[in-house]
């Protein structure tokens, strides 16, 4: 199981938020390479990228500091936050990311997704599955829609997709262990899909249970900036 700390930017800052709220953020760091160099420096080889300023607005923003974390650091990327348009897809490939994630954009313009997932291919764009007791949420998990989760998955499985990066947003933050019921069931269900956790996780023995389960990534984060996991233990499952 591939282990992705997470960084997410606010103002070109490392932040986290509770639950998804923007009014309860934590600036943890202002400067996000150096954080990717220290995650880097432990051995890590994979990191998440989000733009919470363009997951918000509607369109990439923070790209220079993607650009930055790809030319001084070895990390292989996946990126996420505010990709609406062909412009921004071709901006974030550019400045290094590995990989895209498509959370919004499946759900408003799917044919557009589709239409990126059929251009650059299943390894190359994620489905971002961001679930509000069990609905799928959207624009920055401002928007919670009716699609369940458990379909909206399912229906992107059918048209090829691969990877799928889960978050439960009432786990968020909460460093209240991640979802495992969810992730079984989506497992059950899509038994093809590299599933990615997202949310929750605050210690190795869940990390553990994550892998046991089949899951092909898990993302940490507020657990990593509060010492809850420290990164020298993280090499008892990379």
């Amino acid at each position: 199981m591939r282990i992705i700390p997470a960084i997410d930017l606010i103002d070109g800052k490392c932040v986290r938020l509770t639950q998804g709220d923007y009014a309860q953020k934590k600036i943890y760091n202002e400067n996000p390479v150096e954080v990717a160099k220290s995650f880097e420096g432990a051995g890590l080889q994979y990191l998440h990228l989000v733009d919470l300023d363009g997951a918000r607005s509607g369109h990439i923003v923070n790209w220079r500091i993607l650009e930055k974390i790809t030319n001084q650091t070895g990390l292989q990327l996946d990126f996420g936050g505010g990709i609406k348009s062909d412009e921004d897809l071709r901006i974030a490939f550019e400045c290094g990311a590995k990989q895209l994630t498509g959370g919004s954009i499946a759900v408003k313009e799917e044919k557009t997704f589709l239409k990126w997932l059929s251009l650059y291919g299943p390894e190359k764009i994620i489905l971002g599955a961001d679930a509000h007791s069990g609905k799928i949420a959207v624009s920055g998990w401002q928007q919670i829609t009716e699609l369940d989760v458990i379909s909206f998955i399912q229906s992107f499985v059918q048209e090829g997709i691969e990877y799928v990066i889960c978050t439960d947003i009432d786990k968020d933050g909460m460093l209240a262990g991640p979802s495992m019921g969810l992730y079984q069931e989506i497992l059950a269900e899509n038994k093809s899909i590299k599933l990615i956790a997202s949310g929750g996780v605050s210690s190795i023995d869940e990390l553990l249970q994550l892998r046991e389960m089949g899951m092909e990534g898990a993302i940490i984060g507020k657990a990593l900036y509060e010492g809850k996991i420290r990164l020298r233990d993280l090499a008892k499952i990379t």
